[in-house]
Protein backbone atom coordinates (compact mmCIF):
# COMPACT_ATOMS: atom_id res chain seq x y z
CA UNK A 1 0.00 0.00 0.00
CA UNK A 2 1.10 3.66 -0.74
CA UNK A 3 1.92 6.01 2.50
CA UNK A 4 -0.36 8.30 0.48
CA UNK A 5 -3.01 5.20 1.30
CA UNK A 6 -1.41 4.32 4.56
CA UNK A 7 -2.07 7.83 6.54
CA UNK A 8 -5.57 8.03 4.69
CA UNK A 9 -6.75 4.78 6.32
CA UNK A 10 -5.03 6.25 9.48
CA UNK A 11 -6.68 9.31 9.84
CA UNK A 12 -10.18 7.41 8.98
CA UNK A 13 -9.59 5.46 11.68
CA UNK A 14 -8.96 8.29 14.17
CA UNK A 15 -11.99 10.11 12.85
CA UNK A 16 -13.58 6.74 13.79
CA UNK A 17 -12.55 6.77 17.19
CA UNK A 18 -13.04 10.42 17.92
CA UNK A 19 -16.63 11.42 19.75
CA UNK A 20 -18.71 14.14 19.62
CA UNK A 21 -21.75 15.56 20.41
CA UNK A 22 -23.77 16.76 17.42
CA UNK A 23 -26.68 18.48 18.47
CA UNK A 24 -29.82 19.12 16.23
CA UNK A 25 -31.97 21.60 17.33
CA UNK A 26 -35.14 23.56 15.79
CA UNK A 27 -38.48 23.99 15.28
CA UNK A 28 -40.97 20.42 16.17
CA UNK A 29 -40.97 18.67 12.89
CA UNK A 30 -38.26 20.80 11.42
CA UNK A 31 -36.44 17.38 9.96
CA UNK A 32 -34.09 16.74 12.84
CA UNK A 33 -34.62 13.05 13.72
CA UNK A 34 -34.75 12.52 10.28
CA UNK A 35 -31.71 13.83 9.20
CA UNK A 36 -30.26 12.44 12.29
CA UNK A 37 -30.79 8.64 11.42
CA UNK A 38 -29.94 9.31 7.47
CA UNK A 39 -26.82 10.67 9.05
CA UNK A 40 -26.43 8.09 11.84
CA UNK A 41 -26.69 5.35 9.09
CA UNK A 42 -24.00 6.65 6.73
CA UNK A 43 -21.31 6.94 9.56
CA UNK A 44 -22.33 3.24 10.73
CA UNK A 45 -21.48 2.35 7.13
CA UNK A 46 -18.42 4.28 7.69
CA UNK A 47 -17.36 2.48 10.79
CA UNK A 48 -18.46 4.96 13.66
CA UNK A 49 -19.77 4.04 16.89
CA UNK A 50 -22.84 6.40 16.33
CA UNK A 51 -25.81 6.75 18.95
CA UNK A 52 -29.00 8.73 18.38
CA UNK A 53 -30.52 10.57 21.53
CA UNK A 54 -33.88 11.28 20.25
CA UNK A 55 -35.94 14.02 22.29
CA UNK A 56 -39.20 12.07 22.16
CA UNK A 57 -37.41 8.65 23.57
CA UNK A 58 -35.66 10.31 26.14
CA UNK A 59 -38.70 12.44 27.68
CA UNK A 60 -40.62 8.68 27.69
CA UNK A 61 -38.08 7.13 29.73
CA UNK A 62 -34.85 9.25 31.13
CA UNK A 63 -37.11 12.69 31.56
CA UNK A 64 -40.82 10.52 32.08
CA UNK A 65 -42.73 13.04 34.67
CA UNK A 66 -41.39 15.89 33.41
CA UNK A 67 -43.73 18.81 31.62
CA UNK A 68 -43.42 21.21 29.30
CA UNK A 69 -42.34 24.23 31.59
CA UNK A 70 -39.19 26.17 30.89
CA UNK A 71 -37.56 24.81 34.12
CA UNK A 72 -38.55 21.19 33.01
CA UNK A 73 -37.77 21.90 29.67
CA UNK A 74 -34.55 23.21 30.75
CA UNK A 75 -34.29 19.82 33.20
CA UNK A 76 -34.16 17.52 30.09
CA UNK A 77 -32.25 19.19 27.58
CA UNK A 78 -29.52 19.11 30.28
CA UNK A 79 -30.13 15.03 31.12
CA UNK A 80 -29.45 14.64 27.68
CA UNK A 81 -26.56 16.76 27.25
CA UNK A 82 -25.15 14.87 30.38
CA UNK A 83 -25.96 11.40 28.60
CA UNK A 84 -24.38 12.94 25.27
CA UNK A 85 -21.21 14.04 26.94
CA UNK A 86 -20.52 10.42 27.99
CA UNK A 87 -20.98 8.69 25.18
CA UNK A 88 -19.24 11.25 23.30
CA UNK A 89 -16.42 10.81 25.82
CA UNK A 90 -15.90 7.21 24.93
CA UNK A 91 -15.60 7.74 21.29
CA UNK A 92 -19.14 7.44 20.21
CA UNK A 93 -20.10 10.18 17.94
CA UNK A 94 -23.68 11.83 19.52
CA UNK A 95 -26.36 12.94 17.41
CA UNK A 96 -29.31 14.50 19.50
CA UNK A 97 -32.13 15.72 17.78
CA UNK A 98 -33.90 17.51 20.43
CA UNK A 99 -35.93 21.12 19.96
CA UNK A 100 -34.07 22.25 23.35
CA UNK A 101 -35.60 25.52 22.80
CA UNK A 102 -33.81 28.25 25.26
CA UNK A 103 -30.02 29.28 24.31
CA UNK A 104 -29.24 28.89 27.94
CA UNK A 105 -29.98 25.47 28.18
CA UNK A 106 -28.36 24.74 25.05
CA UNK A 107 -25.09 27.33 25.96
CA UNK A 108 -25.74 24.72 29.62
CA UNK A 109 -24.74 21.56 27.49
CA UNK A 110 -22.07 22.83 25.56
CA UNK A 111 -20.22 24.57 29.08
CA UNK A 112 -20.71 20.61 30.03
CA UNK A 113 -19.09 19.27 27.37
CA UNK A 114 -16.20 22.20 27.55
CA UNK A 115 -15.78 21.21 31.27
CA UNK A 116 -14.95 17.35 29.84
CA UNK A 117 -12.95 18.77 27.24
CA UNK A 118 -15.75 16.44 24.59
CA UNK A 119 -16.17 18.48 21.62
CA UNK A 120 -20.06 19.88 21.00
CA UNK A 121 -21.44 21.27 17.75
CA UNK A 122 -24.29 23.43 17.71
CA UNK A 123 -26.67 22.61 14.16
CA UNK A 124 -29.32 24.47 13.60
CA UNK A 125 -32.31 22.88 11.39
CA UNK A 126 -33.95 25.93 10.56
CA UNK A 127 -37.20 25.34 8.89
CA UNK A 128 -39.72 27.93 8.67
CA UNK A 129 -42.83 26.91 10.91
CA UNK A 130 -45.07 27.33 8.05
CA UNK A 131 -43.38 24.40 6.55
CA UNK A 132 -43.08 22.34 10.05
CA UNK A 133 -46.83 23.38 10.43
CA UNK A 134 -47.45 22.04 6.87
CA UNK A 135 -45.02 18.67 7.83
CA UNK A 136 -46.73 18.07 11.22
CA UNK A 137 -44.98 15.05 11.92
CA UNK A 138 -46.97 14.52 15.54
CA UNK A 139 -50.03 16.24 14.71
CA UNK A 140 -49.02 19.24 16.96
CA UNK A 141 -49.81 21.88 15.14
CA UNK A 142 -53.13 20.87 14.04
CA UNK A 143 -53.39 20.32 18.22
CA UNK A 144 -52.96 23.75 18.35
CA UNK A 145 -54.50 25.25 16.23
CA UNK A 146 -57.63 23.52 17.18
CA UNK A 147 -57.03 24.77 20.88
CA UNK A 148 -56.22 20.88 22.37
CA UNK A 149 -52.90 22.30 23.14
CA UNK A 150 -50.81 25.58 24.43
CA UNK A 151 -46.81 26.11 24.74
CA UNK A 152 -46.00 24.36 21.34
CA UNK A 153 -42.76 25.77 20.52
CA UNK A 154 -42.24 28.37 17.89
CA UNK A 155 -46.34 29.14 18.23
CA UNK A 156 -47.00 30.14 21.30
CA UNK A 157 -44.17 29.20 23.19
CA UNK A 158 -40.66 30.59 22.37
CA UNK A 159 -38.13 28.99 20.60
CA UNK A 160 -34.43 30.95 20.63
CA UNK A 161 -32.85 29.96 17.32
CA UNK A 162 -29.25 29.71 17.82
CA UNK A 163 -27.26 33.31 16.82
CA UNK A 164 -24.08 31.41 16.01
CA UNK A 165 -24.15 27.87 15.77
CA UNK A 166 -21.17 25.89 13.84
CA UNK A 167 -23.61 25.04 11.48
CA UNK A 168 -27.46 26.11 10.20
CA UNK A 169 -28.95 23.46 7.78
CA UNK A 170 -31.79 25.02 5.87
CA UNK A 171 -34.21 22.46 4.86
CA UNK A 172 -36.91 24.15 2.84
CA UNK A 173 -36.81 22.73 -0.93
CA UNK A 174 -34.48 19.80 -0.04
CA UNK A 175 -34.00 16.45 0.51
CA UNK A 176 -32.97 14.75 3.43
CA UNK A 177 -30.46 13.36 1.62
CA UNK A 178 -29.03 16.20 0.76
CA UNK A 179 -29.22 17.89 4.35
CA UNK A 180 -27.16 14.62 5.47
CA UNK A 181 -24.72 15.06 2.90
CA UNK A 182 -24.21 18.72 4.38
CA UNK A 183 -23.50 17.69 7.42
CA UNK A 184 -21.51 14.72 6.90
CA UNK A 185 -19.07 17.28 4.72
CA UNK A 186 -18.98 19.41 7.75
CA UNK A 187 -18.68 16.55 10.10
CA UNK A 188 -15.67 15.42 7.55
CA UNK A 189 -13.94 19.08 7.60
CA UNK A 190 -13.68 19.07 11.46
CA UNK A 191 -12.14 15.78 11.38
CA UNK A 192 -14.80 13.38 12.83
CA UNK A 193 -16.41 11.21 9.27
Amino acid sequence: MAAGGTAEAASRAASCERGATVWLTGLPSAGKTTLAFALAERLRAEGHKVEVLDGDEIREFLSRGLGFTREDRHANVTRIGFVAEKLAGHGVKVLAPVIAPYADSRAAVRELHAAKGTEFLEVHVATPVELCAERDVKGLYARQAAGEISGLTGVDDPYEAPADPELRIQTRGREVADSAAELHAFLTQRGLA
